[in-house]
């Protein structure tokens, strides 16, 4: 059985590139979410985000009949939900636990239309067991047809799990040039979602069960976060005993089997900073590295704050003449990673707006990849390279993009996370 009207549930970083490769294949794509700005700009054939190369196939798609968007789930053949899950809210010292109230949205969106022969892939980057959530909302809501944890290959409808793993800044070329993990509940499922993604993916398409496919991504991600948090212990190892942790690292990874990654202002984005808490919470007992990794990762941003405090101390000091409200201060770069706009649990964003919470003077931001700051972003400029490397004291570089990388680090105390300057 064919897929010739496929849904996209969830128009974001993921969903809306996934819905646009189909339609670029000549596939009838419905692409739904309940952001109306979204749907509107995507329906003028434009992006709401910023990816490079994904605006000429969106524009194609659209005006080519292809691709619309809606603020209504309609009938499809294929449904992939590629919507968030963030944390349920908690107490700080607190395990996060996942929130999943999106994907249940999701399902009761597209509950309705469902008909026996369809396909439904859970996308959104979840903890293990949330596909089989999924299937057990679907059935609840349609008592009419059978799904595959009652009726196993014989079910009406099937369900996989599908996690993304692409780079952002590098989305279109990876959807298609990755391998991809298909883990079904049943091994039709699978089949069916293998030749669903095979419309426009050239990687292999490696089938597993669901959960060790949900697995498969938390593990990723989760193995980064611990690579990272090594190389930021390093960093505040390195600054205690006075050496330059970035030729360390230069030199360490000249032995033929070791690989240190770079130090930060922490981890930040829509996976490495959340994925390995969905491990964490489900096995909050055992899972102690993992957990220590993220207590690093998620305490560098404090440590970066304490050398703000000491480089405005110094200023001070040495100008005697001023006052703090006199002294400016310029954070370079807000994103979670270079070269894009995603803000998403941004350690540099956070830094930036805990400076300007705590500082009575200028705080600017520097930040090439958004033409706006966020609504939190209180007693924040957004500002140029030009002006902020001239007028600031203090100078927080916190984001390697690189339009960072070519220019001259700026006059005055530097805190540089990235050692480009």
């Amino acid at each position: 059985m064919g897929f010739e009207t496929i849904s996209v549930i969830g128009l974001g970083y993921i969903g809306l590139p996934t819905a646009a490769m189909f339609a670029s294949r000549k596939k009838k794509v419905i692409g739904v979410d309940i952001n109306q700005y979204a749907v509107d700009t995507i329906n003028q054939g434009k992006i709401h985000i910023v990816e490079p190369e994904l605006d000429m196939i969106v524009h194609a798609a659209v005006s080519e009949g292809y691709l619309k968007a809606t603020t209504q789930a309609e009938m499809a053949d294929a449904f992939l939900i590629a919507v968030p899950t963030p944390f349920l809210p908690c107490k700080e010292g607190e395990v996060p636990a996942p929130d999943l109230s999106y994907i249940e949205s999701a399902c009761r969106s597209i509950a309705p239309i469902l008909k026996a022969g369809d396909l439904v892939i859970l996308e959104s980057t979840s903890p293990v067991g949330a596909t089989e959530q999924m299937a057990a909302w679907l059935a609840e809501a349609r008592g009419d047809l059978s799904f595959p944890q009652t009726d196993g290959e014989a079910a009406d409808v099937n369900i996989a799990h599908c996690p993304e793993r692409v780079l952002p800044g590098h989305v279109v070329r990876e959807l298609v040039e990755n391998d991809r993990v298909i883990g079904g509940m049943t091994a039709k499922c699978s089949e069916r979602a293998v030749e669903l993604y095979k419309v426009f993916v050239q990687g292999d398409c490696v089938i597993t069960n669901a959960r060790t496919a949900e697995m498969a991504k938390l593990t990723e991600n989760s193995s980064r976060d611990v690579q990272i948090a090594f190389a930021n212990e390093l960093s505040i190892i390195c600054d205690e005993l006075d050496i330059n942790v970035w030729e360390l690292i230069r030199l360490a990874n000249r032995h033929p089997r070791v690989n240190i990654l770079q130090p930060g202002p922490g981890v930040g984005g829509h996976c490495i900073a959340v994925d390995p808490w969905f491990i964490v919470s489900n096995t909050p007992h055992i899972a102690k590295l993992i957990h220590t990794a993220r207590i690093v990762n998620d305490s560098k941003p404090e440590w970066v704050l304490e050398k703000v405090k000491i480089a405005i101390a110094e200023h001070l000091l040495e100008t005697p003449n001023k006052k703090i409200a006199d002294v400016k201060i310029a954070c370079y770069g807000l994103a979670f990673k270079p070269d894009i706009d995603d803000l998403r649990e941004s350690p540099a964003l956070k830094i930036a707006l805990e400076i300007a919470s705590l500082h009575p003077g200028v705080v600017m931001a520097v930040e090439p990849n958004v033409s706006t700051l966020p609504e939190t972003a209180i007693n924040i400029s957004l500002s140029n390279y030009a002006i902020a490397s001239e007028v600031a004291d203090i100078h927080v570089l916190l984001v390697d993009h690189s339009d960072f990388r070519i220019l001259p680090a700026p006059k005055g105390k530097v805190i540089d996370t990235k050692g480009i300057w």
